[in-house]
């Protein structure tokens, strides 16, 4: 946000893939952050392909009081290879097709199988979204984040309420996916 709004009030003229080069070098999720949207990241994070918006849905987020190390997590990945992967092609495909139903069935982290173990509240948390009526749960990235996908209105507010009673996220969030970030400030 502080680059487009620097951007526009000293009237740089930058283009977005101007901002996103320069935003790469203060982090790898930068420039997906200054598109914004729905998105392939390849590389570090900083090739980006535009996708068609998530179906509708609603977003539970719920961040732990906690904070992981993404260094630590990579440091203690097994092999690659013998790393149960999601499919990247069926989860585009779904996307494109607008199928929530096809999302759900290719979520999947293999940066779970490091960070879980060093932090079961995670995988309390995302247990607890699923019994609370999530249709599908997920840790974003390396931890400690956990997101629920939910369609009804009414379950995913009494998810909120009881998973803000229980403690277990010390910062929580209903949402919807956004579509484009940069639209806010052009």
């Amino acid at each position: 946000a502080l680059l487009h709004a620097m951007n526009d009030f000293y009237h740089l003229g930058l283009s977005l893939k101007e901002l996103q080069e320069l935003g790469v070098k203060l982090g790898a999720d930068i420039p997906f952050c200054l598109q914004g949207g729905t998105a392939l990241a390849e590389g570090i994070g900083e090739q980006l392909t535009s996708l068609p918006p998530m179906p509708d849905c609603l977003l539970l987020i719920a961040k732990p009081d906690l904070n992981v190390s993404t260094q630590y997590v990579y440091q203690h990945l097994g092999p690659i290879e013998d790393l149960p992967h999601p499919g990247i092609g069926p989860m585009i495909s779904a996307i494109q097709e607008g199928s929530l139903a096809g999302v759900l069935a290719h979520l999947g982290n293999v940066l779970e199988t490091v960070t879980i173990p060093a932090y079961p509240i995670i995988q309390e948390i995302k247990d607890q979204m699923l019994r609370l009526g999530a249709l599908g749960s997920l840790m974003s990235g390396s931890g400690p984040t956990v997101f629920g996908i939910f369609t009804d209105t009414e379950a995913a507010q009494k998810a909120y309420q009881e998973l803000q009673q229980t403690g277990l996220a010390k910062d929580l969030f209903l949402t919807t996916p956004l579509q484009k970030a940069y639209a806010l400030f052009s």
